[in-house]
C-alpha cells in the first residue's frame, strides 16, 4: 500500500481489561480525554466506521477530515467521505501526513498491524458492562515514548493515564 499517509496512528481509550465501549458508547466521560482527542487529531483525518460515526453526538468531527468505513449510502454520512475499505480510507488521506484510526472495535482489529502509533487512554477501572474490547497488544512490538498520569478529581470519576508508543 504504497498511497498509504506517513503515520497510521490508533487512538483509543481503554479500560484495564481493554475494553473501548459499552451498548455504542463510550465506556465513561473523561472531559481531559476528550480534549486530549480533539489536540492530537485536528487538522488530520479520522478514520471510523459506521458505528462509531453513529456514536458522535453533533456528527462530523470539525477540523478534521472524517472517513467513514461503511457499505451505507453517503448521504447518510453528512461531512465525511464515505468508503468501502481500510485500504481506500488510507489512500484518500495520504497527502495528510498522518490518520487516526478512532474506532470500533472491528476497525481496530483489522488495523492494529497497520499502525505505527498508538495514542492510549489508559482507563484505571474495570467496567463490568463492556461489550466492545480493543485487540490484545502485542507490548513487545511497541516503546513507550510518553506517559502522563492523572488522579481522580471532581470532573474525572476514574483515574487514567495517556499512553504514547511506536512501533519498533
Amino acid at each position: 500500500m504504497t498511497d498509504n499517509p506517513q503515520t497510521i496512528a490508533i487512538i483509543v481509550a481503554l479500560d484495564e481489561q481493554n475494553a473501548i465501549g459499552s451498548n455504542g458508547d463510550l465506556l465513561c466521560h473523561l472531559p481531559s480525554d476528550l480534549k486530549h482527542f480533539k489536540k492530537i487529531t485536528t487538522g488530520y483525518a479520522v478514520i471510523m466506521g459506521r458505528k462509531t460515526y453513529e456514536s458522535l453526538p453533533k456528527g462530523a468531527l470539525p477540523n478534521r477530515t472524517n472517513i467513514v468505513i461503511t457499505s451505507g449510502e453517503p448521504e447518510n454520512y453528512p461531512g465525511c467521505t464515505v468508503v468501502r475499505s481500510v485500504e481506500e480510507a488510507l489512500s484518500r488521506c495520504s497527502n495528510q501526513g498522518k490518520a487516526f484510526i478512532i474506532g470500533g472495535g472491528k476497525l481496530y482489529r483489522s488495523t492494529l498491524h497497520l499502525a505505527t502509533q498508538l495514542y492510549l487512554t489508559r482507563i484505571h477501572h474495570t467496567f463490568d458492562d463492556a461489550d466492545t474490547f480493543f485487540p490484545e497488544i502485542p507490548f513487545t512490538e511497541w516503546k513507550l515514548v510518553e506517559k502522563e498520569s492523572h488522579e481522580t478529581d471532581d470532573k474525572h470519576p476514574y483515574a487514567y493515564t495517556f499512553l504514547n508508543y511506536n512501533k519498533k
